[in-house]
């Protein structure tokens, strides 16, 4: 879980004050069938991001649980003892306790609401002495503590903009805001602040109460929104100097471009210069080799393309020079982290799965270390070909695993879900390679209902995958989880259409300016193949998809030649004219269509803008169920209800379900549940009765 997703959590907790009521964790349930619901879904324990202490011997890792009566979430601590593999819960409070670190001399360093605002504290690992670090007005966001602890590293929203009480004190209850710039919102938030980094001094039994701003009065963040947090960042090892990345533009060059690049701040001297100048895409993630003679980062090459090859560079900071390892490696490599000054770990994606893999650097050799049906979601070198990682699957959350370096061979630690694990039965996923429109295999996964009988029929759906290059791997989702729509009773075909990162950067890059081409295709060749089994009724097919995949929804409804029997579309674009003019990164729009409406002179745009779902939706015929959320700003809410409305005025069945404070995500606990039980009771409708 990125450290922005875990602030978000962080703020879902209602204590104001310090207090001794215990938090809340989901109890031994008993369940009444072996199927998963809604409900039982939604009582996981959700694993956060892992911590290995300084010495190896321990990790630490943040596990939240939702209440869903009182809607919201409870966030604690848990230490991992290496040694003795025990695991022992070390916060248990109301106000949530996020983001957890080591100090360099051992102790847990973490982020809390206790105090009223998110601030840092301290622990030791057996959950004595406690103590609060920072007293910063209006709370943090994030910390890095210098490795000899003289110095921490804060991240805080700074206000350089003045808004409509500051243009007009004496209108104190105007509702407004004036915007002039092009970048006034992003994802799920209004532009009203920037995420700053913050140097202070540290002295024992002192608060930090504020600290030096290093890119004071800069109209830009460091780290990059929208997911970015202190992996963004890193200290050199002898303290002396700050790595971070950011995008320096502002307004519509910032909306239009990809181009991060990677400063290093010296803290004596206050200079700072660009270590990645000249590198025009995505350049991010810094992480320095142990002797700080070397520094590792993820890079993309081209500016304005946010799905471009991830590769993997090392630069001598004391030469200047860099080199790229991954040239004729054709996939991404991302996670990076040093295990010595020779050897690299990182997560790449092959073939479906994310798997671990080690770059050595005196020979430039790169090996798969691990290989199954799963995902590894991060990986950290423990010593003696021993790592340290958290994995997921399809038909398994988060989990802590010991992984043997030489074999790859895993073995579970943390067994945080075990209890409603060993209660459930899941359907069997099937990786199956089907050839395409234009003679190419494709890797689908079919995931069966539990307790399926080939003797039966049952309907299924076709899922339509979102980003458009994000990836159709072993991943585990609380809305679209395979495994929750097979517990309906429903066969699931995800292809791994063209357009995806694991097959190579030219079945990725197929779909960019061609939303309507062979990837679409690509689902058609799927549900074809699948519905001749004799196990699937043919006559009970769905669709179902978000963000792009909520486009493929909308455009397949008017092309899909009464195959299916139901759509589900999520925070789909319905029409392109408008998502090129309402969404934030324009950047995004001008890559994936081609560029703008209103350029006749342009082939790829004016096909993609021919190719927008509204201009067929006169050929729809077939029920829909759309879902979006008002925060949503990179699709805008006005896509769903067109969708909606569109439907409706032309007499066929729909229903539009709206979510006023959800963004292109569904985040709280009841709209989770809820969301669920709509989806299902859609289909069900259409494809049951």
């Amino acid at each position: 879980m990125n450290r922005s997703l875990c602030i978000a959590l962080l703020l879902l907790s209602i204590a104001a004050c310090e207090d001794a009521e215990p938090g809340y964790r989901t109890p031994e349930l008993k369940l009444d069938s072996d199927v998963m619901t809604p409900e039982v879904l939604w009582s996981f324990g959700r694993l956060g991001g892992l911590a290995l202490s300084p010495d190896k011997r321990a990790a630490v890792y943040p596990v939240t649980y939702f209440h869903k009566e009182e809607n919201r979430a409870y966030t604690d601590l848990y230490v991992l003892d290496l040694e003795t593999e025990q695991v022992s819960r070390v916060t248990n409070t109301r106000a949530n306790e996020a983001a957890p670190a080591w100090t360099p001399d051992g102790k847990i360093a973490f982020l809390s609401s206790q105090s009223g605002s998110a601030q840092l504290w301290e622990i030791n690992p057996d959950g004595s002495s406690l103590h609060r670090v920072t007293d910063v007005e209006g709370g943090i966001e994030g910390f890095l503590y210098s490795p000899d602890k003289t110095r921490l590293l804060y991240l805080k929203e700074v206000k350089l903009e003045k808004d409509i009480r500051d243009l007009y004190p004496d209108l104190p209850k105007a509702n407004a805001r004036l915007i002039d710039g092009q970048f006034y919102r992003h994802w799920d938030h209004w532009v009203e602040t920037y995420t700053h980094p913050f140097i202070a001094d540290l002295a024992p039994g002192a608060l930090v109460t504020g600290g030096k701003d290093i890119i004071e009065g800069e109209r830009w963040e460091s780290p990059v929104r929208p997911f970015g947090g202190v992996e963004q960042l890193t200290w050199t090892p002898d303290g002396s100097a700050v790595i971070y990345a950011s995008r320096k533009k502002e307004g519509i060059e910032y909306a239009r471009s990809t181009n991060t690049d990677l400063y290093l701040y010296d803290v004596p001297s206050g200079a700072t210069r660009n270590l990645t100048e000249g590198m025009n895409g995505y350049d991010n993630h810094p992480v320095l080799s142990p002797d700080g003679t070397l520094l590792a980062w993820e890079s993309m090459e081209r500016d304005g393309y946010e799905a471009d090859k991830i590769r993997l560079f090392v630069m001598n900071l004391q030469t200047g020079e860099k080199k790229e390892y991954t040239r004729d490696f054709d996939q991404h490599a991302e996670g990076l982290v040093w295990a010595d000054n020779n050897t690299i770990y990182f997560i790449s994606d092959h073939h479906a799965t994310d798997e671990i893999y080690r770059l050595v650097l005196r020979d430039g050799a790169i090996t798969r270390v691990t290989q199954g049906v799963h995902n590894y979601t991060a990986v950290h070198p423990a010593g003696d070909n021993l790592l340290l990682a958290t994995r997921v699957s399809m038909s398994k959350p988060a989990e802590v695993y010991r992984v043997d370096a030489t074999t790859g061979e895993a073995r579970e630690l943390s067994f945080i879900n075990k209890h409603l694990l060993d209660q459930l039965t899941f359907g069997k996923v099937e990786s199956r390679w089907i050839t395409t429109s234009d003679n190419q295999q494709m890797l689908t996964w079919i995931i069966y209902p539990p307790h399926f009988d080939p003797s039966k029929k049952y309907p299924a759906i076709l899922y339509c995958e979102g980003g458009p290059q994000s990836t159709v791997s072993q991943f585990w989702s609380y809305r679209w989880n395979f495994q929750m729509m097979a517990a309906n009773g429903y066969i699931i075909v995800a292809p791994n259409r063209r357009g995806l990162p694991g097959f190579g950067q030219e079945w990725l890059e197929q779909i960019s300016g061609d939303y309507s081409g062979q990837n679409i295709q690509d689902y058609l060749s799927a549900i074809d193949a699948v519905k001749q089994e004799p196990y699937v009724d043919a006559d009970r097919l769905g669709c179902i998809g978000a963000s792009y995949g909520g486009y493929s929804v909308f455009y397949l409804a008017g092309h899909h030649e009464k195959r299916f029997k139901a759509f589900i579309a999520h925070c789909g674009i319905y029409n392109f004219e408008m998502q090129y003019t309402t969404t934030e990164e324009m950047w995004f729009a001008d890559w994936d269509l081609g560029g703008a409406p209103w350029d006749k002179h342009n082939a790829i745009a004016q096909r993609s803008f021919a190719h927008s779902p509204h201009r067929f939706a006169g050929n729809w015929d077939t029920p829909i169920l759309v879902i979006h959320g008002q925060r949503d700003f990179r699709i805008d809410v006005s896509q769903g209800m067109a969708a909606f409305n569109t439907a409706r005025m032309r007499g066929i069945p729909a229903r539009f379900l709206y979510f006023p404070e959800e963004s292109h995500w569904v985040l709280g606990c009841q709209n989770g549940i809820l969301w669920q039980r709509v989806f299902a009771s859609w289909l069900d409708r259409w494809l049951k009765s």
